[in-house]
């Protein structure tokens, strides 16, 4: 074969901001593993993440750069597809961060093992289809692009690519569940912001999602023809908000992983008839503790701080609110702060306290929490309530 002629320049803008995200992710991915000295699983999982991460724009400046490509096919095609397991590792790698991440008694499971099954499947077809054929072979099917347009290299790469938006979307429901656990364990939940991880998780969703939509271009190709700017702009679009979110998780991200409030993950449980918490005694007794010693006044009261000044187990706290009350802990301790922001409000003593004074006094630290709360238990807003209560009582 015709040796590969050396060309002026090796990389463009575009490949340059490949290499630039490959670095970050490995620097940050080094930096992370080197500092978590506490072995903490969530900054492991991050870590690999990032590790992974690094190699898909390395993959992609091997299969796709501008001048880049042709050096490989032609001095080392056995580079090719090495780095594309990366493709079937950050997926998983992103879900088990945030589950790490969210759930305090997270830990790996045998049936974790079923993550790097699309893994193994890879590799047995990419050493069958490909790197069984001889090497002047191989360096054909890559020169001439036949290998990554053929029909069942390209269906593996749809159902991988999809796997990991399945995967991104399975991030998004744990962050959703880990909202309404939060409720069982947290009075102010508002603490536990969730916005930046949405915003890395759905980013990261974009782009998976855009690389789908390549693979899916590229069976219609089989079919139609289309012109190779479409390819180029979709995989662009994916390379730099790749970059983008690399810079948010690592900048803006990473502060919020060491003071992040955890959930227990709770399987559903029953509710027998005869359960012990199902129990009006036990449920007047701290109904009468709760009124006594207003904890609930504690903007940043927890499951655990109640049951410690009730002198109660957490666990058995928890199963009281919900068996016998039938509603969470958020929903408990917001209804004894009702209830005394209502004395408060027909009270005339605090009629020059305004309505912030009051729901701040009685433990909310949100006004549109505290609207929603009064206006669902008292079907009227405090100012009206209020209104109405003192002319009663002037009456």
């Amino acid at each position: 074969m015709k040796p590969f002629e050396f060309q002026s320049v090796l990389f463009n803008f575009h490949d340059v901001m490949l290499l630039m995200t490959t670095m970050q992710c490995l620097f940050f991915g080094v930096l992370l593993y080197v500092t978590n000295t506490k072995n903490v699983k969530t900054a492991m999982f991050l870590s690999a993440f990032l590790f992974a991460h690094a190699l898909i724009p390395a993959n992609e400046l091997i299969m796709w750069g501008a001048e880049f490509k042709v050096q490989v096919r032609y001095e080392w095609p056995g580079l090719y597809f090495i780095l594309q397991m990366a493709y079937y590792l950050d997926g998983p790698l992103l879900f088990l961060c945030i589950k790490s991440l969210v759930f305090k008694d997270f830990s790996l499971r045998k049936i974790d093992i079923l993550h790097i099954v699309p893994l193994i499947i890879y590799l047995v077809f990419i050493s069958t289809t490909f790197y069984s054929h001889t090497f002047d072979e191989r360096q054909v099917m890559l020169i001439n692009e036949s290998f990554v347009y053929d029909t069942g290299y390209v269906s593996l790469e749809l159902f991988n690519k999809g796997l990991r938006v399945f995967y991104a979307i399975a991030c998004v429901i744990m962050i959703r569940r880990y909202r309404y656990l939060l409720q069982d364990t947290y009075s102010n939940i508002d603490k536990a912001h969730t916005n930046w991880l949405n915003g890395l998780v759905y980013g990261f969703m974009a782009v998976m999602f855009s690389e789908t939509v390549l693979v899916m271009a590229k069976i219609i190709s089989l079919f139609t023809p289309i012109g190779n700017s479409v390819f180029s702009q979709i995989g662009l679009t994916g390379n730099y908000l790749s970059f983008v979110l690399v810079n948010l998780l690592v900048f803006t991200a990473i502060r919020h992983f060491l003071t992040f409030e955890q959930v227990t993950y709770k399987e559903t449980a029953t509710k027998p008839v005869d359960d012990q918490f199902v129990n009006p005694e036990i449920a007047t007794e701290i109904d009468i503790k709760m009124k006594d010693n207003k904890a609930f006044m504690d903007p940043d009261i927890t499951l655990d701080s109640l049951a410690s000044a009730l002198e109660i187990t957490s666990r058995d706290l928890s199963m009281l609110i919900n068996r016998h009350f039938g509603i969470n802990f958020y929903e408990f301790i917001n209804k004894y702060r009702i209830e005394e922001a209502k004395k408060m409000l027909s009270d005339p003593t605090h009629k020059k306290d305004t309505i912030t004074d009051i729901y701040l006094a009685v433990g909310f630290n949100s006004k549109s929490v505290f609207y929603t709360f009064f206006k669902k238990f008292e079907d009227v807003t405090p100012s009206q309530f209020r209104k109405s209560a003192l002319e009663v009582g002037r009456a």
